[in-house]
């Protein structure tokens, strides 16, 4: 096992795997900006180490800063959290060129499954179901129109290199198209380094549902269940909960057995989420997620498994302890994301001090957040403040549980979606199931694309 880990990430998702770390007897290096010097964080590991200014290109995703840092306190492992370096396949070479062990998947793993088009063709190979679209990248207005045309309208482009939503374009029309596509483009080179996008037919109304899986790189492969992840705006995932209501146990064994093949199929290491789009009876592969999820606690209250432990252990060289079988899933959980946003104000994000702070606790309630009262919320990063999840046996007393959390979470004077969050969980379209990825636009119908 480890004897120190650098953590190359900040927030709640840095406290998370700090815990993990402790739990398992591992000394911890937190690395933060300068805007991030009072973070929890830092307070928590047994060293801290600044690496920039406040922006993320100085401090967060500077690779020269981080590898520093790490060669500076010794240490043998850097887990890279989510967001930021996590599903950068050179931060993992250099890693490893540097004699530091990424807790994560292999650069291959990254590399392979992080370029969309790619992962797609391996997917249709190895026989999982896949959405019908181009054969490859589409490089011209011309391409598009005569691909358009084969698939049938509606379409949708998407980055290659892409994900949460930017260079994502739904085209009902070849005018539309046309725009679409060069906007799209632009998008994904701007946020991803790469313009490559490529098409699939729009599937209208999808529930999107993921499966979570653990593999140790050495043949043992399971999969921890499924997360509903409908509920999202503009991409975006606001409420995550397990077990679906979606599927059926017939489905639920095909995608569980899809999910496990797909990585099989890479010869996969570490934890990772297969993301599908389910129509009917009908599921469709999407993506592959090659870190941990945000809404990982999720699958941890319904299973009893450590994530952040299972990883650090699969990099270390640990074989899992566990088969398929011995696996088991007990009631239901849901994690709502809270923001510092306005949802009055188009999800405006409200950066700022929080002076009153009160966190829900009682049965059934887990919070997982690293803010406190004084803390200021700093306006360089993602708005996430807090995750806060609820478990109880069944989906209904789960959905009762969450609204008295949130009837007793208070973070003020900034304005949160705490309220939103309430407005979702008591409307009978989500109390029944009755929802879609477009749920959202019930609330705003004229602001929500």
């Amino acid at each position: 096992m480890f004897r120190k880990i650098l953590i190359a990430n900040r927030g709640e998702i840095a406290l998370r795997i700090i815990r993990a770390c402790r739990e398992l007897g591992i000394r911890t290096v937190a690395v933060h900006s300068e805007a991030d010097e009072s973070s929890l964080h830092t307070r928590f590991a047994d060293e801290a180490v600044c690496i920039g200014k406040a922006m993320a290109s100085s401090s967060y995703l500077n690779i020269p800063n981080l590898i520093s840092a790490a060669e500076i306190t010794d240490v043998e492992a850097i887990h890279p959290g989510y967001g930021f370096l996590a599903e950068d396949a050179h931060f993992a070479e250099i890693c490893e060129s540097c004699n530091i062990v990424f807790i994560g998947p292999t650069p291959e793993n990254i590399r392979l499954m992080g370029d969309k088009m790619t992962a797609k063709e391996r997917m249709v190979k190895a026989g999982i179901p896949v959405i019908p679209g181009s054969k490859g990248l589409i490089e011209s207005k011309e391409a598009a129109l005569t691909e358009a045309k084969k698939i049938g309208y509606p379409v949708i482009i998407k980055a290659s290199a892409g994900g949460g939503g930017k260079g994502m374009r739904v085209c009902h029309n070849d005018v539309r198209l046309i725009g679409a596509f060069m906007t799209a483009q632009s998008e994904a080179e701007a946020a991803f380094g790469s313009s490559a996008v490529y098409m699939e037919k729009y599937v209208d109304s999808p529930r999107h549902v993921e499966f979570q899986i653990l593999a140790d790189g050495a043949g043992g492969v399971v999969h921890l269940g499924e997360r509903d992840c409908t509920i999202q705006r503009r991409h975006q995932k606001l409420i995550e909960e397990s077990p679906s209501i979606a599927i059926t146990g017939g489905m639920r064994k095909k995608m569980a057995e899809a999910a496990v093949h797909c990585a099989e199929t890479v010869g996969y290491r570490g934890a990772g989420t297969v993301e599908f789009l389910v129509k009917g009876e009908k599921f469709y592969f999407m993506e592959m997620n090659t870190r941990i999820q945000v809404e990982h606690p999720v699958t941890e209250m319904v299973t009893g498994i450590d994530l952040v432990q299972a990883q650090i252990k699969i990099a270390a060289g640990q074989k899992l302890p566990y088969k398929q079988k011995d696996i088991r899933f007990e009631g239901c959980a849901i994690e709502c994301r809270i923001n510092a946003e306005d949802p009055e104000n188009d999800f405006c994000p409200c950066p700022g001090k929080i002076e009153s702070l009160y966190v829900p606790g009682g049965r059934g309630i887990r919070v997982d957040t690293h803010v406190y009262s004084g803390y200021t919320i700093p306006p360089f990063y993602d708005s996430m403040i807090a995750k806060l999840i609820s478990h109880a046996p069944t989906r209904e007393e789960a959905i009762r549980i969450m609204l008295r959390a949130l009837d007793e979470f208070v973070a003020a004077p900034i304005k949160t979606t705490v309220d939103f969050h309430r407005k979702i969980l008591m409307d009978s379209d989500f109390k029944n199931g009755k929802i879609s990825t477009h749920y959202i636009e019930k609330f705003f119908p004229k602001n929500e694309n």
